[in-house]
């Protein structure tokens, strides 16, 4: 079996990267594997002051300690294979260096855009941004792009600008995951070796119950996630406005909250337990996925996959990849809410049709998006990274 050292850097605040994080190390447990962790958390950074701030920018770009810790890692573990997935902040790419000095290859996880954009979302001021895209990313420093901090997005900017000039994207990662064949894509055109990426999805776990079989039981449209604008949540509000007959549960909370309750007249849940979630799941009509980024690959959309549950989401990013129009869900143009609100007053006119689309949903998460099948993906970008080493 081969052995796996996992190395992740949480953020502030708790995401889905350390989710997915969690159940893969969870998954190649259950079979068998061995596996360690090093985990690090920018919580450890404490409070901005002017020094710490300094050595978060210093070792964003290269922290010894961390190219230390996996160096000592690497000797206590004896792994096949490292498998990172955040270096942001306090790992740093320092740690593809290390493993490289020990003989070990490294499998990247590409989670977002950071390597081709310092703020990690293609995004800026509500629109696709590609200004800093296989370029120094001196567009996103003027910007204030990470953060709205034009230091902290500097640190970035230095970061990605260094390592691109040491090779260390090119040479010292042996295989990349892109989520999907539109991330891979985007990398691609951002300079990343295209022969070392590998496209393996998220996946999730089908829930115990199925959805319940009595016509009419599913009551209306659901909304889970952060409300931020990224996630398109004042379109989803536009929407609504404009047609008291629609209804969507919104479960989340975020910056936008208090806009889009004043804006739509729909009251959000706030954060509930995985438990609840499920249990909206169970009882939707159909989920709502507005973005206006480009999702590398929302987790949402698979878990509601497995729970039979069609999905009514815009056309761009990775989601075209995962919706089958007609199938599995509806596409509609991203950012336009008139567009949104014909599909989902459909959808409420149409419950028969959304039942078909949910059993083609459950039936793609087996075929896609189960951990079964997650499982021998992982297990071969593994085995192709073995059979290589980083130069």
């Amino acid at each position: 079996m081969t052995r796996v050292l996992v190395a992740h850097n949480s953020y502030r605040l708790p995401g889905g990267e350390d989710g997915v994080v969690a159940a893969e190390v969870r998954l190649l447990r259950e079979h068998g594997h061995d596996v360690e962790t090093l985990f690090r958390d920018n919580r450890e950074l404490g409070s901005s002051g002017l020094l710490a701030g300094a050595r978060a920018a210093r070792d964003c770009v290269w922290s010894a300690d961390s190219a230390q810790a996996m160096r000592a890692a690497i000797r206590s573990f004896r792994p096949d294979v490292v498998h990172v997935h955040n270096t942001l902040a306090m790992l740093s790419p320092s740690i593809y260096w290390a493993a490289a000095e020990c003989g070990v290859p490294v499998v990247q996880t590409l989670h977002n855009y950071r390597l081709a954009c310092p703020q990690g979302m293609l995004l800026r001021e509500g629109r696709v941004c590609r200004d800093c895209v296989g370029k120094i990313p001196l567009p996103g420093v003027v910007h204030r792009c990470y953060r709205e901090s034009r230091s902290q997005t500097l640190a970035v900017a230095a970061m990605l600008t260094v390592h691109r000039s040491m090779g260390t994207w090119a040479h010292k990662i042996s295989r990349y995951i892109a989520l999907s064949e539109f991330c891979r894509e985007q990398y691609v055109a951002a300079g990343l070796p295209g022969h070392k990426i590998r496209v393996k999805p998220n996946f999730s776990v089908a829930p115990a119950a199925d959805r319940p079989n009595e016509a009419g039981q599913e009551r209306d449209l659901l909304y889970v996630g952060r409300m931020s604008p990224e996630k398109g949540i004042s379109v989803l509000a536009r929407a609504l406005r404009s047609d008291g007959s629609l209804t969507c549960t919104v479960v989340g909370d975020g910056p936008e909250r208090a806009s889009f309750e004043r804006d739509s007249g729909t009251r959000a849940s706030g954060w509930v337990s995985a438990d609840e979630v499920s249990q909206y799941m169970h009882r939707a009509l159909a989920l709502v996925v507005p973005s206006i980024w480009f999702e590398p690959f929302a987790l949402t959309t698979i878990e509601a996959f497995a729970h039979g549950l069609p999905i009514i989401g815009s056309r761009i990013g990775s989601l075209p990849e995962i919706i089958t129009d007609g199938r599995t869900g509806m596409l509609f143009e991203a950012g336009n809410a008139a567009d949104l609100a014909q599909k989902m007053r459909w959808a409420q006119e149409n419950p028969e049709e959304m039942r078909r689309m949910g059993d083609a949903a459950r039936r793609t998460h087996e075929e896609r998006y189960s951990a079964g099948v997650n499982y021998r993906l992982l297990t071969s970008v593994y085995d192709d990274a073995i059979g290589t080493r980083a130069n």
